[in-house]
């Protein structure tokens, strides 16, 4: 049986964008010549949000998928992950908040993810692998 976890959506991330492309947009509305701005950042606005909001990360027996719109879909098996890590690192990743955390594997991969429910997400992760490493932030 499959488990479907959303990403969760953080505001240090859709803030900046939605302020930065939305502003421009509503700046361009008073505009005599908006149209090409409205064909540029309407698109590019929407096409964000349809990634953030089909990002989600699946547990089907073994195997862990990571799904990103039609641009990223990894699956990996859960007995190859080592180590969880909880973290903040804002590199590019398929997570939707600097709220991530970074799931290593046995050949030295990695990827960084941010489950909406991330202590039920690890808990899963855990009953089908019980031999990961788990370590969280101080706080």
């Amino acid at each position: 049986m499959e488990t479907v976890y959303k990403s969760k959506i953080g505001l240090e991330l859709a803030l900046p964008l939605n302020i930065v492309l939305g502003g421009t947009l509503v700046m361009a509305m008073f505009s005599h010549k908006a149209w090409p701005v409205f064909v540029i950042i309407g698109p590019l606005l929407a096409f964000i949000w349809y990634m953030f909001l089909s990002m989600k990360y699946s547990i089907n027996g073994n195997q862990l998928a990571i799904t990103c719109g039609f641009l990223f879909n990894r699956k990996l098996e859960i007995s190859s992950i080592t180590k969880i890590i909880e973290t903040n690192n804002p590199l590019s990743s398929p997570a939707t908040s600097l709220d991530r955390i970074d799931i290593r594997f046995k050949k030295s991969g990695s990827v960084m993810i941010s489950p909406k429910e991330k202590q039920a997400f690890i808990e899963h992760l855990l009953s089908i692998n019980p031999t990961i490493e788990v370590k969280y932030k101080k706080k």
